[in-house]
């Protein structure tokens, strides 16, 4: 991480320093280790202690500030905001990345009839859509379509289950 200091109507001691350098370090596995920029911008105006903080990472500029009596808290205070807005960052990507594209169903018509072989053929093929879910929500979105089974990748331990109506109206799952 880089860290650049400007200070307004204050000296930037090494003590401050080392104290944004320290809770930026718990921050570190947010950032994934990339190398990012810090501003850091303390200044103190009649008894008002204002810290602010931009960061650039990721194609993105964070920023927050904050001001308090005491600059060390007004700086902690502002690196927790930054910390949220990371996390929001981060979790929105990791979203992104999990998002399902939706496939098209090929059924193809079957020209004529071959007499058996004795090995059966697949004779219609379909693709499902397999969206992150739990066992409950899988159920219920079971009720509402009117097939007999869903393939669903489940939240809990992100393997592929699949959740099918039985005939006495309750739910069997199978999973991997």
């Amino acid at each position: 991480m880089k860290f650049e200091y400007t200070g307004r109507h204050i000296e930037v001691t090494p003590a401050l320093r080392s104290h944004v350098e320290d809770h930026f370090e718990r921050l570190n596995h947010l950032f994934d280790g990339k190398a990012i920029k810090a501003h850091v911008i303390i200044e103190v105006e009649k008894g008002r202690h204002r810290s602010e903080i931009i960061v650039k990472w990721r194609n993105e500029v964070l920023t927050a500030n904050s001001t308090l009596t005491d600059m060390y808290q007004s700086l902690s205070k502002t690196i927790d905001k930054i910390e949220k807005q990371a996390l929001k960052i981060k979790t929105k990507t990791i979203d992104k990345s999990q998002k399902v594209k939706k496939v098209t169903v090929v059924a193809r018509p079957i020209d004529e009839v071959k007499p058996e072989t004795g090995h059966p053929k697949i004779v219609r093929a379909s693709r499902y859509p397999v969206k992150p879910m739990t066992a409950e929500e899988a159920i219920l979105r079971l009720t509402e379509e009117e097939n007999q089974f869903l393939v669903f990748r489940n939240s809990e331990n992100e393997k592929i289950s699949v959740i099918y109506r039985r005939k006495d109206g309750d739910y069997g799952l199978i999973q991997p």
